[in-house]
Formats: structure tokens, C-alpha cells, sequence
């Protein structure tokens, strides 16, 4: 009982922190075109983040029983895999990279699954789960989000071109707020399901290996016999990243917003309005997409539109090689972590 605390505790942990992590995704564009104050956006980010968690559970349970083999995980493994997770994020955090909080964790789950099995790679579901629903997307969405932004920028311009840049800038002021909001929304549909879904599984677990077996009668909802995603697992991790987005996240926001193209409101709108909706159309069908991809290439679209010359191709050339080495350095550091503790 004391070690599936200790694995909520940590799952809390990593999603206060996929919270302000990922805060940037929602608001980056809507803080640099200065529609809202950072303070306005973090709130209407929390709020909407929050919203958004509650709804769905295909992501959650794609990444608590899709990816790997339920029966040879443990509390273990699942707490070596949030760590992992939690690791890096905190160093893309520290160096200011939109790096992926869902591939973080995933990688992490697989590393620590892998190391559980005494590495038999067939514990990794990797024609059901990780290949379809984790590489392809990983490599489709960012180019989805970037010719999507691109083009939605391009058709405002075409529509826009006679209408004076003061009333564009008025309009779009107040559409952005909207846009954003329903990234945030989308947001929370997405990334809050990851950490639902490794909460279940340590439910999971911990009922098929009998932990839960001799508790009070008060505790008895912790029992899972079947994958089920318990209403109290939603709201926890959905407030919890409510909370953390609160906390911000301004050194991506940096990023995002300001270091890698300059952006005006009908800039923004055109990206959050693409990330949106192909993250929607991702939680539909429990694709546990990156939403930091999908936002970061849909601002790169809509900037190469802008003007090319106007992107700033290091800072991007960073982001890249951090999307890249995020699901094999989780992968390993979740290893090592298992076998170095020994399943505890």
C-alpha cells in the first residue's frame, strides 16, 4: 500500500510538472502576441487544461495497456518510469526546450518494462501500440502541424489581404482568446490522459498481485480487477495539472512565443487553431500525441508563411534534437533506474 502511494506521489509530481512543462503549448503565442497578460493566460490555461482532462479516457488507456505487457509490470516499474519521465523534464525545462512530456513517459514505461523482463523486447507491444500510435504519430503530427499552420495562415492572408491591418488586429485580438482556449482544452484531452493511464495501471497491478487484498473496508475503491479509469484518478490528475500550469512555465513560453518567429494575434490564432484540431482528432482515436510537437511546428508553419527569413533556425534546430533524443534517453534512463534499484 505505502509503495503505490509512493507511485501516486510521483505521478502527481510528474504531471504538477507536465503542467507547467507544457503550460507554454496553450499560451506561448497568445503571452508573445500581447492579447493577454501572462497571468490572464496562465488562469485561462489552468481553467481549460482542466475541462479538458476530464473528458475521454482513449489516451489513458492506450498508454496504461496499449504499449506494453500488463502482466509483467510492476509498482516498480511503473514508478522507475514516471522518474524517468520527471528527469527529463526537468532538464529541457532548465534549458528551455519544448521537449515532450507524453514521450518522456512513454519512454520512460517502455525502458522501465524492458529492464522488469530482464530485456525480452516482446513485452514492448510494438505492432498494437508503440509503432502506430506512438512513432508514426511522433513523425507525422510535426509535419500535420506545420503544412496545417502553414496553410491556414496562408488562406487568412488570401482572405484578409484587403481588410486594414487595425481591424485584423482587433479581430483576431478577440479570436485568439478563443483559439487558445481551445488549445488548452485539447491540451488537457491529451497530456492529462497520460498520467490517468499509468495511475490505473499501478491500480491495476497492485490488485492482480494481491496488495490490495487485506484493506479497510474505506479503501476498497483502490481494487481495479479490470482496466478501469476510476472518476477519482480524473479529477486528481486533472486538478493537479490545473495547478501546475498555474505555475507557469516561462522559460519555454520564451521559447515558443518570442525566440523562434515574432508573431501577431492572426499569427497566433492560425497555430493554435491548427494544433488544436489535430490534437482533437489524436485523443479521438487514444493517440498519445505530443501537443509541444504539434504547437511548435504549427508556429513554425505559420512563421516560414510570415516571412522565412523571420525564423530563427538554431532555436529550432534545438527543438528538433530534443524531440529526438526524448523517447530513447527516457527509454534508458527508465532502464537503468529499474535495474539499478532491482525492482526494488
Amino acid at each position: 500500500m505505502w509503495f503505490f502511494l509512493i507511485v501516486v506521489l510521483a505521478a502527481i509530481i510528474f504531471e504538477y510538472s507536465n503542467g507547467f512543462h507544457d503550460a507554454a503549448n496553450a499560451i506561448a503565442t497568445v503571452v508573445s502576441t500581447k492579447v493577454l497578460t501572462p497571468r490572464q493566460a496562465i488562469a485561462m490555461a489552468a481553467f481549460f487544461n482542466l475541462t479538458g482532462a476530464l473528458f475521454g479516457g482513449a489516451v489513458a488507456a492506450t498508454v496504461g495497456k496499449g504499449l506494453v505487457d500488463t502482466q509483467v509490470v510492476t509498482m516498480s516499474t511503473v514508478l522507475c518510469a514516471v522518474l524517468a519521465a520527471f528527469i527529463w523534464n526537468m532538464l529541457t525545462w532548465w534549458f528551455g526546450l519544448p521537449s515532450s512530456s507524453s514521450h518522456a513517459l512513454i519512454g520512460g514505461l517502455c525502458g522501465a518494462a524492458l529492464a522488469t523482463a530482464k530485456g525480452d523486447w516482446s513485452v514492448i507491444k510494438w505492432n498494437s501500440g508503440l509503432w502506430p500510435k506512438v512513432v508514426v504519430p511522433m513523425i507525422t503530427s510535426p509535419i500535420a502541424g506545420f503544412i496545417l499552420g502553414g496553410l491556414v495562415m496562408f488562406l487568412l492572408f488570401v482572405i484578409l489581404h484587403k481588410l486594414t491591418p487595425h481591424f485584423i488586429h482587433q479581430f483576431f485580438g478577440k479570436a485568439q482568446i478563443l483559439s487558445a482556449a481551445w488549445m488548452a482544452h485539447s491540451h488537457g484531452t491529451n497530456d492529462a490522459q497520460k498520467t490517468m493511464g499509468i495511475i490505473t495501471l499501478a491500480l491495476f497491478t497492485g490488485t492482480q498481485a494481491g496488495r490490495f487484498d487485506h484493506l479497510p473496508a474505506w479503501l476498497q475503491f483502490l481494487h481495479t480487477p479490470a482496466f478501469i479509469l476510476p472518476l477519482w484518478v480524473k479529477i486528481l490528475c486533472a486538478l493537479t495539472m490545473a495547478v501546475g500550469t498555474a505555475a507557469g512555465g516561462w522559460r519555454i513560453i520564451r521559447t515558443l512565443g518570442h525566440r523562434v518567429v515574432k508573431l501577431q494575434p492572426v499569427n497566433g490564432f492560425a497555430a493554435e487553431t491548427s494544433a488544436a484540431l489535430i490534437i482533437q482528432l489524436a485523443s479521438l482515436y487514444g493517440i498519445p500525441l505530443s501537443t509541444t510537437h504539434v504547437i511548435s511546428t504549427s508556429i513554425m508553419g505559420v512563421g516560414v508563411v510570415k516571412r522565412f527569413s523571420g525564423m530563427r533556425w538554431r532555436v529550432v534546430e534545438r527543438i528538433v534534437w530534443a524531440w529526438i533524443f526524448t523517447l530513447p534517453a527516457t527509454g534508458l534512463i527508465g532502464y537503468l533506474l529499474e535495474r539499478i534499484t532491482g525492482g526494488f
